[in-house]
């Protein structure tokens, strides 16, 4: 009797044809699936402490963490725009040209500054830019060139400021030098102007006295 074929060709027992699942790979999905959730509810605990609503679950589209959170490189300048008039371009109400701070990687206006740096600083707007919340612990080198580098640069400013005290400082005794110099020119001044007026006033003296006295002048009268 003839052995029956299954349909792919080979025997009905055969199950090679089956997909074969990997447990440790689906092992390990779950796991992360889990930690995933735990530190979602962590953060949901956080939130509703401050009075805000819990983020949902997490879209299948937000891209996975590839790497650690990175130090921001460029300012916030969240008060670039503070006292000024802005013109509303985007009437829509969605997308840029809203008042408020716009976020280009999440596509989301935020009406204040606070809300703003709140969303910067969130999971979800981490986890667009592919980032843990998870900071890079330093090795012992980098710990150590950091501190070099302060060092320097607090000797640096030691140095500077000596040198503006010097500085001040000559510039204070030559402000001292330039006063003294003034003050015994308005000296010599007064005393001149004192002598001449006490010249004055013993030409005008004498005059009044030879008046009185009855003396004329030295030249000659012709008869």
């Amino acid at each position: 009797m003839a052995d029956k074929g299954g349909a792919y060709g080979s025997k009905a027992a055969d199950t090679d044809f089956r997909k074969k699942w990997d447990k440790e790979v689906y092992a390990e999905r779950a796991k992360r699936k889990d930690q995933e959730e735990r530190e979602r509810m962590q953060e949901n605990e956080e939130r509703m402490k401050q009075g805000k609503r819990p983020r949902k679950g997490q879209k299948d589209d937000i891209p996975k963490p590839t790497e650690l959170m990175k130090q921001r490189e460029a300012p916030l300048e969240l008060d670039k725009n503070l006292g000024k008039t802005m013109v509303v371009q985007n009437l829509s109400g969605r997308g840029p040209g809203q008042p408020g701070f716009y976020c280009e990687t999440c596509s989301k206006t935020y009406k204040d500054s606070v809300g703003y740096l709140d969303h910067i600083n969130s999971r979800a707007h981490l986890r667009q830019l592919g980032q843990t919340t998870k900071v890079e612990r330093s090795t012992l080198a980098q710990v150590q060139a950091r501190i070099a580098l302060l060092r320097e640069k607090t000797k640096e400013a030691a140095s500077a400021k000596a040198y503006d005290f010097d500085r001040r400082l000559a510039e204070v005794r030559e402000k001292e030098r330039a006063l003294r110099e003034q003050k015994k020119a308005e000296r010599r001044a007064e005393k001149e102007k004192a002598r001449l007026e006490m010249i004055i006033t013993v030409e005008e003296s004498s005059s009044e006295m030879t008046a009185l006295m009855g003396f004329g002048g030295f030249g000659s009268t012709k008869k």
